[in-house]
């Protein structure tokens, strides 16, 4: 009998990076078992006598695979396992490994069947996130994860520095900014990570620290000297002429010239997930809500009275109810006045979001770091004009991969109404905003970003970089559970 498979790729966190194993393949029908099929899955028309292919482009059911991850050589396995039904006939597999293995077996079923070409033998050794165990070949590592060559953000970034000389900037930046600004000087040399803070409030420095600590247990870093921005705001407001610094942010501005990095949300997201967090770009997309057709038509916002436009937009919902269903969840920034901005609602969890067909993204204090997880569901989101950006914004298209509004508001109804009058192009927006999100903002697409961006700048330093006075090494996590050994360093040693 021949088939065809409805193919889901199977994305799994090795090493605390991302593999793509081959694609997963399930048998769906034949002409023989399937005569006369049509329902909300797939509709095909049959000829008695010959072979049907077709895919889901529903769900199956949430609990139609099972998914085993096991370490053949070992009596336990200490891996967490999740299959999460994207609900548009699509799986994710993904997995936490505790403790480092020869090799997994993965074994892929429906009811008591293999499906396709399961059991998969994952060839190790495959290492878990703590591992310290880097690929010394950078290249390589690239290579593996698929990167691309090119990230057009970071290029238009550094344009703006031809070269860097870290002697200057460790001696400028501090003397410029480090008085009223929350900064770190950071030194990786010999793929160890160097620290000094400047400022008050530097708490945020776990979330750079944890993500180069977890670049330099996976791949050889460059040696690299740079200096990161823990506040909100972009701080470089200079222009050309002007000697400009080189400040690594989380948020960039059409005003500013900072080089832009993967906000702090997303970057400890991808690295805490299966873990502390529960909203990451994986989780989002078995949480999307009821299909397109069944979704409230009431557009939907909830959040902090961080912008005076956030402020309209509730005042509008006060006014449009039927429209809008905006509120504040607290108030920090501005007065509040209940009479004007109605009571403080209680937080909802994010995945309730997608109950509601028109998701508004409005600017906070800088840009709003929610969009990455609104652009994965399947609402369409309207996003305010802004001069904020995040990494990825620059990729993006009004109109292909959201709905743009005005940065005062002033045609929010305007487009909400066009978005209503055409709900098969809306749809049609939303279904491309979210596969720009499955195919540029997952957990694999981060780490390239921040190895490539530490790269490239390194490429342009004119000196070496240099462990200053007053910096501190920032240790490995040592409370790790199942140590692991390192075949890599072995041979190092071997050959020292």
């Amino acid at each position: 009998m021949q088939s065809h498979a409805m193919c889901s790729a199977l994305t799994l966190p090795g090493q605390g990076a991302w593999t793509r194993l081959p694609y997963i393949c399930t048998r769906v029908g034949s002409a023989e078992s399937s005569k006369n099929m049509s329902n909300n899955n797939a509709s095909v028309k049959l000829h008695e006598g010959t072979k049907v292919y077709f895919r889901f482009t529903s769900s199956p059911g949430e609990n139609a695979f099972q998914v085993k991850i096991t370490a053949p050589e070992e009596q336990f396995t200490r891996v967490g396992v999740q299959v999460l039904d994207r609900k548009d006939g699509s799986f994710l597999v993904r997995y936490r490994m505790y403790a480092s293995y020869k090799s997994l077996r993965i074994e892929v079923k429906t009811g008591d069947k293999h499906v396709a070409k399961s059991p998969y033998i994952l060839k190790g050794p495959v290492y878990h996130e703590n591992c310290d165990c880097p690929q010394e070949d950078s290249s390589a590592w690239l290579e593996e994860m698929n990167c691309p060559q090119t990230i057009p953000q970071i290029q238009r970034d550094l344009a703006n520095f031809p070269t860097v000389d870290p002697d200057k900037i460790a001696e400028e930046i501090p003397q410029r900014f480090g008085q009223r600004q929350s900064l770190c000087h950071y030194t990786i040399k010999d793929n160890e990570v160097y620290i000094k803070t400047y400022g008050e409030h530097v708490g945020f420095r776990i979330f750079m620290d944890a993500i180069l600590l977890s670049l330099t247990r996976k791949v050889k870093m460059p040696d690299v000297e740079f200096f990161v921005n823990l506040g909100d705001w972009p701080l470089e407001k200079r222009k050309p002429p002007q000697n400009l610094h080189p400040i690594f942010s989380w948020c960039g501005s059409s005003e500013s010239k900072d080089i832009v990095m993967p906000t702090y949300d997303l970057t400890d997201s991808v690295l805490e997930t299966m873990g502390r967090v529960s909203l990451d770009m994986m989780s989002v997309q078995a949480n999307t809500g009821p299909s397109w057709e069944d979704k409230n038509t009431t557009a939907f916002w909830r959040g902090r009275d961080s912008r005076k436009e956030r402020l309209e937009l509730v005042k509008l919902s006060r006014k449009y109810p039927e429209i809008i269903d905006a509120a504040f969840t607290n108030f920090f920034f501005f007065k509040h006045d209940e009479n004007l901005y109605g009571p403080i609602v209680k937080h909802i969890s994010f995945f309730d979001f997608f109950k509601y067909k028109y998701q508004i993204n409005i600017d906070g204090t800088v840009a709003a770091y929610r969009l990455p997880y609104l652009l994965a569901g399947n609402s369409v989101v309207l996003k305010q004009d802004s001069i904020y950006y995040e990494h990825f914004y620059n990729e993006l298209q009004p109109w292909k991969h959201y709905i743009p509004f005005k940065s005062d508001l002033s045609d929010l109804l305007e487009k909400l109404q066009w978005a209503k009058d055409h709900d098969e192009e809306a749809k049609n927006i939303a279904k491309s905003g979210q596969e720009f999100a499955r195919n540029n903002l997952m957990g694999d697409h981060i780490f390239c970003y921040y190895f490539k961006l530490f790269q490239e700048y390194a490429s342009l330093q004119v000196s070496e970089p240099k462990i200053r006075d007053g910096m501190e090494k920032v240790q490995q996590p040592d409370d790790d559970l199942f140590p692991c050994t390192c075949h890599r360093k072995k041979v190092q040693s071997m050959q020292g």
